[in-house]
């Protein structure tokens, strides 16, 4: 879709004022004033922007305007149902999947996306309740979610579920399937500065944690080679469909800014509650371990709901490595080395997960070789 920005006018641009006065960030328009994209607007989508857990850069693109979307749903506004083409999205589907979860039924993650996970919980539920079992949930169902009463007042049902198939995953990581996703790429260049291209560093970053993973006895998948450049939703979809345990996104970052500089995690969340936190605890980990090995600038770990975050079955993290604007950033990147120790960070922290904070070390002290030595001794 084209991008609409301050100074805009239109139709499209009536649409979006709509949406934002419905959602109360936004006084009701002049229907006589033609509908202009104006500093009003510009800061109630920075406002949206920052609830939803997306880049708050006033500007409605794809993923802002889908969220926009998505928001004018309610519970009961129209049936729901598992479409396998284009499964459906919105904040109807994210309130049936907490309604799920709070009655004891795995609905998966909560997300806002009516996937198979969801279906199946839907249909147990209406097995139980004596509706009919057909996974839609139209009126019948409606009404019979807001007369029960929860299983789980407070709390996290979910996290208690992540954190249990973690656990039950084990330490080692011999036998878990790895998904990297190297950012970008074919004529996607991504951030380009002083002939370094992010697309280019990005897979050479995940070819050499592909290595590394390799030797510890786990099964690395690249989503993409160096003339492709998947979409976010077929990147989340590979993972899916591999039967990941984990993805890890990879990519560095550009400014306006020379001086804006270190290390990034992203995880999903909306910022509000809503979390995987699994997730959470991986993007820390790496955070931690790459910013202690590199000295790079810490930057945090923050949830966001892009879609690569949000579509995947299994834990999502994204990594942003330096700044190619930035002069100190750029020239550490470049170096082979530099990228070598990244991506021993990177896998020590994945370690360090499934260690569930039993026979750990210090961070930044646990090298590759610990690591397979660790490995080999619990073969």
């Amino acid at each position: 879709m084209q991008l609409l920005r301050r100074g805009d006018v239109g139709s499209d641009v009536a649409e979006i004022r709509s949406t934002l006065t419905r959602l109360g960030l936004l006084p009701p328009a002049d229907p006589q004033a033609p509908p202009v994209f104006d500093q009003q607007v510009e800061h109630a989508v920075r406002a949206f922007q920052q609830q939803r857990g997306l880049i708050i850069d006033g500007i409605v693109g794809p993923a802002t305007y889908r969220s926009l979307r998505d928001a004018t749903f309610r519970l009961g506004d129209r049936p729901l149902a598992f479409l396998m083409s284009q499964p459906t999205t919105g904040d109807d589907v994210l309130a049936l999947q907490e309604r799920m979860l709070e009655l004891g039924y795995d609905a998966g993650r909560a997300n806002g996306v009516f996937g198979q996970q969801t279906e199946q919980a839907l249909k147990n539920f209406q097995r139980d309740y004596g509706l009919i079992v057909d996974g839609m949930c139209g009126p019948d169902t409606v009404r019979a979610l807001r007369q029960l009463q929860p299983k789980v007042r407070g709390g996290r049902p979910q996290l208690l579920r992540e954190q249990e198939q973690l656990r039950g995953a084990g330490s080692r990581l011999s036998g878990k399937r790895i998904v990297i996703d190297p950012g970008h790429g074919g004529e996607d260049r991504g951030v380009v500065v002083d002939g370094l291209s992010e697309a280019d560093l990005m897979l050479d970053l995940a070819r050499r944690l592909e290595g590394k993973m390799a030797a510890t006895g786990m099964e690395a998948l690249l989503t993409r080679g160096p003339d492709n450049c998947p979409d976010e939703n077929e990147r989340a979809r590979f993972a899916n469909e591999a039967g990941a345990d984990l993805i890890l996104s990879l990519h560095s970052d550009g400014n306006s800014s020379p001086n804006a500089q270190g290390v990034a995690t992203f995880h999903y969340g909306t910022g509000n509650g809503a979390s995987s936190t699994v997730g959470e605890a991986l993007a820390g980990f790496i955070q931690r371990e790459v910013t202690a090995r590199t000295t790079m600038s810490n930057c945090g770990s923050h949830p966001k709901t892009w879609d690569l975050l949000r579509l995947t079955r299994c834990t999502a993290v994204r990594v942003e490595v330096g700044y190619l604007t930035n002069a100190e950033d750029r020239a550490r990147l470049s170096t082979p080395g530099f990228r070598d120790i990244v991506a021993e960070g990177i896998l020590v922290a994945v370690k360090r997960l499934y260690l569930l904070g039993k026979d750990d070390q210090p961070t930044g002290t646990f090298t590759f070789n610990d690591l397979l030595r660790y490995e080999m001794a619990k073969g």
